[in-house]
């Protein structure tokens, strides 16, 4: 095994959920008066924590967004995630064999820890994945693309950062992870190479990653 802690990324690597709350997120957004496409939600807000959208919407236009567009936001996300949303195909073959193999791994998510939960219990994820090994941007001072949570989750896990191996779907996972110090594979599903740019290396589906990770 080359790697002593494997660090999963959530929305997209694990569960996917990125088509369901981006279009989620540009159309609450655009009913709000500020017009976003899903294309746009996924260039400028795909991996990142909502504090995100709050800063973005201020900078381009001056204006706040309503006290209450977190709870509205996760309140959508959430009911549509119960009707729609699945596990990564292949991805619980892949924690199988970390177990098997006897392999620490956890996840880092820009995501809260009731949208992780929500999530897990619907694609049954949950059994993979305990209070231990989850970790949120809520946890930090600062969510990707600044390293933090990356450096939290090897700390909390015990493990140096130059052990760990991040799996990720968006730019700013990818540029944590180089920050944090850490190798990181692009899971280009949904992501071109190029917007991963920086990644050590790069896989189109689950059943490659095994072989990544000298499993």
């Amino acid at each position: 095994m080359r790697y002593d802690l494997v660090v999963f990324d959530n929305d997209g690597v694990l569960v996917d959920s990125e088509p369901v709350a981006n279009a989620i997120l540009a159309g609450y957004l655009t009913e709000l008066g500020h017009p976003t496409s899903y294309e746009d939600s996924l260039r400028d807000y795909m991996g990142a924590a909502v504090h995100r959208v709050h800063d973005l919407i201020g900078e381009r236009t001056g204006q706040r967004l309503p006290a209450d567009f977190d709870a509205t936001l996760h309140a959508r996300t959430f009911a549509a995630f119960e009707r729609e949303l699945e596990a990564v195909v292949g991805v619980t073959d892949v924690l199988k064999q970390l177990v098997d193999a006897r392999v620490p791994y956890c996840l880092a998510s820009s995501g809260s820890h009731e949208r992780i939960r929500v999530g897990h219990r619907k694609t049954g994820l949950d059994a993979w994945f305990r209070d231990e090994n989850i970790f949120s941007a809520q946890d930090v001072g600062r969510g990707k693309p600044a390293p933090d949570l990356f450096l939290h989750a090897a700390a909390r896990m015990g493990v140096a950062p130059e052990r760990c191996v991040v799996v990720e779907d968006s730019r700013l996972g990818v540029q944590a992870a180089v920050a944090a110090g850490m190798d990181v594979y692009g899971f280009t599903a949904m992501t071109s190479e190029e917007k991963l740019a920086g990644a050590t290396g790069f896989f189109g589906g689950m059943d490659e990653l095994p072989a990544i990770l000298g499993l």
